[in-house]
């Protein structure tokens, strides 16, 4: 991929790279060849965990830019009408508009999200089925944010606390550094209850780590409570709500990315994000801590 323009085929389907040495990450100098390098070395676990969900993609056309001069970006719900039509897509009926989504169900799929600078991938908590319609979820998902004054490390403390009330239920979570603050802990569900119902029961979860460790914990989402401590965002179990998908990267200044982990990392006094080369390195070493979720997703009866 070292020239501006290339024709590729991907399983079968076509398209054509352009734009190959634009810059996207200014601070490192990452192009858009460096991430369609990146979104191939790691295709198959993005589909793995976002495969038959309505992508939302975050674009940055012109960039990420620099601390000085953030580059602009917009979230894109409908597939684009000059997308290919070998995209795979369903479209989600709301009260008063319909939206055409796509689905990362293939590689070549990938590729043409990261041409167009589709940098962030966000999924919701449930697939659609066989007839076009959603599931109920098949993952409940905390999202632990940290306020002004704290960071990865009381992340990573309020993770530990949320394992605990999980395993007591009988699941088995796993953490993901963000790749922007804080961790996503995510825990495989049956898939018999619908997102309302789990709403609720994350936002109960959210409540209990508060109330048992009230100097580090808050539920609610106002600004004014937030320093100090870890938001326990539990909104995203909702059916219209989205979580950035595991292994995306991460549309901030350096290219990092959304790291499916184990809990002895989490317990590394140097837990930090992970950049994408990291990410390229250690999927070829090592087993993704998210694969027996995807594995029991896949498992679940219609």
């Amino acid at each position: 991929m070292a020239h501006s323009r290339q024709a590729i085929t991907i399983d079968g389907h076509s398209l054509t790279l352009s734009n190959l040495d634009k810059v996207l990450y200014p601070e490192t100098g990452t192009t858009k060849a460096d991430v369609l390098e990146y979104y191939d070395a790691v295709a198959d676990l993005v589909i793995a965990h976002s495969h038959d969900r309505p992508a939302t993609r975050k674009r940055w056309v012109d960039g990420v830019g620099t601390a000085e001069n953030p580059g602009a970006f917009f979230f894109q719900k409908n597939l684009e009408n000059f997308a290919p039509d070998w995209i795979a897509r369903r479209t989600m009926k709301h009260k008063d508009h319909s939206n055409v989504y796509p689905l990362v169900n293939d590689r070549a799929t990938l590729a043409w999200f990261a041409q167009v600078a589709a940098l962030e991938l966000h999924v919701p908590q449930w697939r659609f089925g066989k007839n076009g319609q959603p599931k109920n979820p098949d993952r409940l998902v905390l999202d632990l944010d940290p306020g002004e004054g704290v960071g990865l490390p009381e992340c990573a403390e309020v993770a530990r606390y949320a394992r605990a009330l999980l395993e007591d239920m009988d699941l088995k979570p796993v953490p993901v550094t963000s790749g922007s603050k804080g961790i996503h802990v995510y825990a495989g569900l049956d898939g018999r209850s619908n997102s309302q119902k789990m709403s609720a029961v994350a936002h109960e979860l959210a409540r209990a780590l508060e109330a048992d460790h009230p100097d580090l914990v808050v539920s609610d989402m106002k600004r004014s409570l937030r320093p100090g401590k870890v938001l326990v965002d539990w909104s995203q179990n909702s059916a219209a709500k989205t979580t950035v998908t595991p292994y995306s990267l991460r549309g901030r200044l350096h290219p990092t990315v959304a790291t499916p982990r184990t809990w002895h990392e989490l317990a590394d006094p140097n837990l930090a994000q992970l950049g994408y080369r990291e990410v390229m390195e250690r999927v070829t070493q090592l087993e993704d801590p998210l694969a027996a979720l995807s594995a029991a997703r896949d498992n679940l009866k219609p």
